[in-house]
């Protein structure tokens, strides 16, 4: 299977069989990895990170992988680049275009990236947008995968603001790989219907269901991963941290969630997380609205069923995956 050319935009532009192709190169790239095999087999290209939003996980996978694979990395924050600003993205693509082999965008509007992607002419990778974070997915197959040895037939339940980009995403990804996908939001929260619709029309195909409720006890029920998010996304106004507290404090991740899914559930998180008081943002939400642990409790966070830092490992190597299977049609000789 070849995805040279291909760009990384969103899980709705990937079928099965080519997430499962990327689930397959990832896992060789962590083998290689953790047994010290060498394999820079993009030597000599180069790739140009773009980063509006800030990061952790994304910045660091993408700049180790792309060191790993031999290639040249530059990375652009919103200070450093003249994109939106006094150049158009029309314009700034067609240039880099010219200078790099491969573009990560993280930032805002999904439009921007599709532009990247549309004027650049060389693969463009999603590193989060406002409406999808298809990377973040690949890291959490593998981590679902890793763990229970299969994908398809398993319950997945998002508890949060059910319309971010996070939550967008896995009702796509688990609609794509048979995993039955529950979002548990108040009704303020729920995605968007017109993405629900598309989900549902690929669960259909593939033996499995999606099911938006703000009933906890119903949606947990029979939960094998339950997956949150911050309660309030990155760009999003300080203002509106008050109402987005009230309105999901009931549906924080705690011990008494957990123990209405199955023995086996695991609690999954895309991280950064605030579990405790040990960041900026935790204790002013604390010295404001009195409250210490928001979208999961540290004791959960901190649990054996937790698999967070499994996840943010392993979002590495699938991004190495998706730049190597996107910029190479070579088979991979372990």
């Amino acid at each position: 299977m070849s995805l040279k050319g291909r760009n990384f935009l969103k899980l709705l532009d990937y079928q099965e069989e080519e997430i499962l192709h990327i689930l397959d190169l990832s896992q060789k790239f962590k083998d290689m990895k953790k047994n010290n095999i060498p394999h820079r087999y993009l030597e000599g290209k180069n790739i140009v990170l773009l980063f509006e939003k800030t990061s952790t996980r994304t910045r660091c996978a993408f700049e180790v992988a792309g060191l790993d694979l031999g290639m040249g990395v530059t990375y652009l924050d919103a200070s450093s680049s003249q994109m939106g600003k006094k150049e158009s993205i029309e314009d700034t693509a067609k240039v880099l275009g010219r200078m790099y082999d491969g573009i990560e965008y993280r930032g805002y509007g999904q439009n921007i990236v599709e532009k990247l992607a549309k004027y650049a002419k060389v693969p463009t990778w999603n590193g989060l947008t406002n409406e999808y974070h298809p990377t973040q997915m690949i890291g959490d197959l593998l981590t679902i995968k890793e763990h229970f040895g299969y994908l398809k037939g398993l319950n997945l339940t998002f508890v949060g603001d059910g319309r971010n980009n996070v939550a967008n995403s896995l009702m796509v990804a688990c609609a794509k790989m048979g995993i039955n996908y529950t979002c548990i939001a108040p009704n303020e929260l729920y995605p968007i219907e017109s993405l629900v619709d598309t989900c549902n029309e690929i669960a259909s195909k593939n033996d499995c269901k999606i099911k938006i409720t703000s009933d906890i006890k119903d949606g947990v029920a029979k939960s094998n991963i339950i997956y949150t998010d911050v309660w309030v996304s990155m760009g999003e106004p300080e203002g509106i941290w008050e109402k987005r507290i009230n309105l999901l404090k009931p549906y924080q991740v705690n011990q008494k969630m957990m123990k209405m899914a199955n023995d086996n559930c695991i609690f999954l998180h895309c991280l950064p997380s605030f579990h405790d008081l040990n960041t900026t943002i935790g204790k002013e939400i604390f010295n404001k609205y009195g409250i210490s642990e928001m979208e999961v409790t540290d004791e959960i966070f901190k649990s054996e069923k937790s698999l967070v830092f499994n996840q943010a490992e392993n979002r590495m190597p699938t991004i190495k995956a998706i730049m190597y299977a996107t910029m190479s049609d070579e088979k991979i000789n372990e």
